[in-house]
């Protein structure tokens, strides 16, 4: 199953920039961007979780929060703080419920994260999408940063809506179908067009983040 690595992330984007003058401008301007990566399994899942719609930096705060807790977080750690304690981490009643709920279904069996390598895309999200709070933006972060997978594109990701507008790929009045269909283009390397846009967007800030 082909993948999205460190060595293949620039040969990927130098093929999007022969087929896609937009690519080839914000190369040019920006240069390849880093190559993002997690470790596959159960604790990224929990940051990623923490992540939605809040910054990077708060849930990160709340993960450090989580760790100095229970020292190693695995499901079973979680299972065993009260609602409370991690209230006191700084999870939201919402993410509380997500992440006991993941970490009871790994603990009965029902979700096997370690089997995900060599599962496809699609079999994968189908599982995923069961987990109380999983949804699409999860799913496809957790593809993209920790499976590395080739064609991946989140929708649902609003830096990532932000830089193409910004960099003139699509206006600010495009509608969901609009974007999909300019995001085709890349196909069947979508994710190395996220990565590029997410540098795009970071250094148009002037920032970066640590993962």
């Amino acid at each position: 199953m082909q993948q999205l690595t460190k060595a293949t992330l620039p040969i990927f984007i130098d093929q999007l920039s022969e087929e896609d003058p937009a690519i080839k401008r914000i190369v040019g301007k920006i240069g390849y961007p880093p190559f993002w990566q997690r470790q596959p399994g159960f604790q990224t899942l929990v940051k990623i979780i923490l992540e939605q719609q809040v910054s990077l930096a708060s849930a990160r705060a709340a993960y450090d929060k989580l760790e100095d807790s229970v020292r190693i977080v695995t499901p079973d750690a979680i299972l065993q703080l009260t609602d409370e304690k991690l209230r006191a981490c700084y999870f939201s009643r919402q993410k509380t419920v997500y992440v006991k709920d993941l970490s009871r279904r790994l603990v009965e069996g029902k979700l096997e994260l370690e089997k995900f390598p060599s599962c496809g895309d699609d079999e994968i999200r189908e599982q995923l999408i069961q987990v109380k709070g999983i949804g699409h933006w999860t799913i496809d972060v957790y593809l993209l940063l920790a499976l590395h997978r080739l064609n991946i594109f989140p929708i649902g990701d609003l830096a990532l809506i932000k830089s193409m507008q910004e960099n003139r790929l699509v206006r600010s009045s495009s509608r969901k179908e609009t974007i999909l269909k300019r995001a085709s283009r890349w196909q069947p390397l979508r994710s190395a067009a996220v990565f590029l846009l997410w540098h795009a967007y970071l250094t148009k800030r002037g920032t970066t983040i640590v993962l």
